[in-house]
């Protein structure tokens, strides 16, 4: 983005990050979004590409734009080739396909591609995950919608017996600036302050969505306007300990006023590690007696 040095992993590079992700007790999703954003991928493969339109390297954040051939089956077979070597390194038990913003996509042709690939991740031997947009195609109950923007499709999921991530992104994106006075983000879902972030509740976000199809909340940090580490912990830091907070505690339990002071006294240890956190004015700081660089020193 911006004309910076793109990137990628090795296999080897990947494996380590599970390796990494499994020592700590996570597990990584991999996520190959399709058959939209897909522009860097047809350009490098031009047999891919469904728009029909002269293709070139784009820098840009636009979406929509993009979509796969859905009627092709060199692409499937290039998809399960992808998801396959993927699959082959990943451990846990999901595959993430993506499937939003994919407006360049006829919705027949949207239909028939979800169909077609959930069959490949299935033979794989992974469940499928795809942003909220899936439920619209005929997917079984065993795949799970990722909820970020539409209701309608979150509920459609839930009537085709399929469990939710809630991720939704006027409180969970974690790129969105803190306010107008933030120094990195963006906006075009909300502003999310350190309170709007906390102060929700997953159990009752959609009325339609029954708490027992829940499968817990994701806060996603997209990266294109992200440089260095820092802008990264910016954004992430403080918002992140609140939702790990509201994913894993009864809605009884959670207290605005109460979570405050208690996130006021992480500081120290965030300064401590030198996070590069946003220490927002909703919030009275506690300040570390010492940083970490001072603690090295004696």
């Amino acid at each position: 983005v911006g004309g910076e040095a793109g990137g990628f992993f090795t296999q080897d590079d990947y494996k380590e990050i599970v390796a990494y992700a499994a020592d700590h007790y996570m597990t990584v999703v991999p996520e190959v979004d399709m058959p939209g954003h897909t522009n860097a991928a047809s350009v490098s493969y031009p047999f891919l590409d469904g728009t029909d339109k002269p293709l070139k390297l784009y820098e840009g954040t636009r979406v929509g734009f993009s979509t796969f051939d859905t009627r092709k089956d060199t692409v499937y077979a290039f998809i399960d080739d992808v998801v396959r070597e993927i699959s082959e390194i990943t451990p846990g038990p999901y595959f993430h396909i993506g499937g939003d913003e994919s407006h360049a996509t006829k919705k027949a042709d949207y239909i028939y591609f979800v169909n077609r690939v959930e069959k490949i991740v299935q033979k794989h031997g992974k469940q499928m995950i795809g942003w909220d947009e899936i439920a619209q195609a005929d997917v079984d109950s065993t795949s799970i919608a990722q909820f970020w923007s539409s209701e309608k499709n979150a509920t459609t999921a839930i009537e085709k017996g399929m469990k939710v991530i809630l991720s939704p992104a006027k409180k969970t994106y974690l790129d969105m600036q803190y306010d107008t006075l933030s120094k990195h983000g963006l906006h075009w879902a909300a502003y999310i302050p350190v309170d709007t972030a906390y102060v929700w509740s997953p159990e009752s976000y959609v009325p339609e969505i029954p708490k027992e199809q829940i499968l817990g909340v994701e806060a996603p940090l997209w990266s294109e306007t992200i440089s260095n580490i820092q802008e990264l912990e910016y954004l992430a830091f403080p918002r992140v300990i609140g939702y790990a907070e509201l994913s894993w505690s009864l809605e009884e339990n959670r207290d605005w006023e109460d979570f405050k002071v208690r996130l006021a006294n992480q500081a120290p240890f965030m300064e401590r590690m030198n996070v590069a956190f946003y220490p927002s004015p909703r919030i009275d700081w506690v300040q570390a007696e010492k940083k970490s660089r001072e603690i090295l020193k004696d």
